[in-house]
């Protein structure tokens, strides 16, 4: 078993949607970014691409690449899940927690839950996400933005086809530093 921290942080911005754990929040304000800027995802996909020490997102889906301009950060998510399992994880859990002024969110979250367990490919009562407020300190407190904090937990897989069968420890024990 594996853990890994993800965060993100989007700044609101006029004439976008606001998409939050894949779901879309009527809001008047959505949130800049190349993707559809679903800071939930994108922190829940580092803390998945962290936990297997595979980098972070931007390293996997650039800024700069027009492939992944627009797309759904359930997409992305998607695309975190099969580099997992491209190096021999499956993820267990992800629990997140949003950070924002606005908008309201606790109306949506069992459906952000739902959404996220499918692209995980996992049951439902393995994702929780949650939400609090900054209590009007700093740039989230003055609405400027949303914050996200996510940790996901995943584990090993033995395949005989994965590359974590080709030259790195499968069965054997890991003796590299917990650290």
């Amino acid at each position: 078993m594996r853990i890994g921290l993800g965060i993100d942080f989007h700044r609101f911005a006029p004439g976008r949607r606001l998409v939050l754990g894949g779901v879309e929040i009527p809001h008047g304000l959505g949130l800049a970014g190349h993707s559809d800027a679903d800071v939930l995802l994108h922190a829940i996909c580092d803390a998945l691409l962290g936990a297997a020490a595979l980098g972070d997102i931007g390293q996997h889906f650039p800024t700069d690449d027009p492939a992944y301009e627009g797309i759904s950060s359930l997409e992305l998510l998607r695309r975190t899940v099969a580099l997992l399992a491209e190096a021999g994880y499956t993820p267990c859990q992800a629990d997140a927690v949003v950070v924002a002024e606005q908008p309201q969110i606790a109306a949506h979250v069992p459906t952000m839950r739902e959404r996220i367990a499918a692209a995980l490919g996992a049951e439902m009562h393995a994702v929780s996400v949650k939400a609090t407020t900054p209590e009007g300190m700093g740039a989230l407190g003055r609405g400027e933005g949303i914050g996200a904090w996510a940790v996901a937990l995943i584990r090993g897989v033995s395949s005989r086809s994965s590359p974590r069968s080709q030259g790195r420890p499968s069965k054997q024990r890991d003796r590299r530093p917990i650290i």
